[in-house]
């Protein structure tokens, strides 16, 4: 007759080696973890501190004025150069036209001055010529009057012993004062043209800054018309770069700055990834270093990038409120730095499909 099993004595040492069993499974298997975590951390530096970044251009009127017409949508693709938006553009046509019309005036008062110049140019001349006339009769005038001066020196002896008689004597004088006075009045009327002269001289000097003052004045009105087509132009807003258009947040007839950010176009041609990583892993990170980027909303896909630049700061510097240490609550607290990570694979399809603001894990390869 076989013994009796205490099947109440075996049921706890079934327990008990079961749970041996799954404690050193266990062990085992966070053993291999552990060390498995430990080697990877030798070679590799993570973080999920991270985000997709692109190059977000805003629209900006650099003009005031009303929206006349809004040629895009939320979300639309648009390219370098398109139009966005036009604003009402009939002020600045009429300071366009009141600009050229200013710039006829200033060139018509420059021909006045001109032809008033050459006026003043011509009388010189004539009143130069005048008086090389007046100094030939002049020198004639005074070959005369020396000519009868000394018949009348001659007949005043002569009439002493009345070799001549009294009317010849007085035709002698009366030549003279003749001779003399044409003489003056020939002197007078050189005086007068030199005045003349010195007129025209003086009427050529102020037609010659009228005629530099109209110049300046139709440069400025050159200006004047130019500012007035840049500003027409700035009516019609573009496009800066080839992306996509954010919610546009204007509406018809609404009234805009200069200045005033309406919305934005975001890039989605060039996209990077900025991870913060913390201070104490960039002791073996350096530029160039291969990255491997996880994106939550393609987990399973790899994106090869590279490391490409470090920010001068840290992120805590650049915030609206930076900390400041010194106020006696000092607590040290681990900084993370801003690491800049391109996108190396241009054959990747998926990096296009990639939006600012997603969150992803990246782990720069270190050896």
């Amino acid at each position: 007759m076989e013994p009796k099993v205490n099947t109440q004595e075996q049921a706890p040492k079934k327990k008990s080696n079961r749970f041996a069993i799954v404690l050193i499974i266990l062990v085992v298997v966070g053993g291999a973890f552990g060390i498995t975590k430990y080697i990877h951390s030798q070679k590799h530096e993570e973080t999920d501190d991270a985000q997709v970044d692109a190059g977000i251009s805003p629209v900006i009127p650099r003009i005031s004025g009303y929206i006349a017409e809004i040629r895009v949508n939320d979300n639309q693709m648009v390219k370098k150069g398109d139009t966005l938006l036009i604003l009402d553009n009939r002020d600045e046509k009429i300071k366009l036209d009141q600009s050229e019309a200013s710039l006829t005036v200033a060139k018509g008062s420059l021909g006045q001055a001109e032809a008033n110049t050459n006026v003043a140019s011509a009388n010189i001349g004539s009143s130069q010529a005048n008086i090389s006339g007046i100094d030939a009769q002049i020198e004639g005038a005074k070959v005369n009057a020396w000519r009868a001066k000394q018949d009348f020196e001659r007949y005043s002896n002569l009439i002493k012993d009345h070799s001549i008689t009294q009317q010849q004597y007085e035709q002698a004088e009366a030549s003279m004062q003749t001779t003399q006075k044409t003489l003056q009045g020939l002197i007078a009327q050189k005086n007068a043209a030199n005045n003349q002269a010195t007129g025209a001289r003086a009427q050529s000097n102020a037609s010659g800054q009228q005629v530099n003052i109209a110049k300046g004045t139709i440069l400025q009105r050159e200006a004047d018309v130019e500012n007035a087509k840049l500003n027409l132009s700035y009516t019609v807003i573009t496009a800066q770069e080839d992306g996509f258009v954010s919610k546009v947040n204007v509406q018809l007839g609404q009234y805009v700055q200069a200045g005033q950010m309406l919305f934005s176009v975001v890039n989605d041609k060039k996209m990077w990834v900025v991870g913060n990583f913390k201070e104490t892993q960039l002791q073996k990170m350096k530029i160039g270093q291969n990255v491997t980027v996880h994106v939550d909303a393609y987990p399973s896909h790899d994106f090869e990038a590279k490391l490409t630049s470090f920010s001068p700061a840290t992120g805590a510097k650049f915030a609206l409120l930076p900390p400041d240490n010194a106020t006696g609550n000092f607590v040290k607290v681990v900084q993370r730095l801003p690491v800049k990570i391109e996108f190396s694979n241009a054959n990747d399809s998926l990096v296009s499909k990639l939006r600012p603001g997603m969150n992803v894990n990246v782990d720069v390869h270190i050896d």
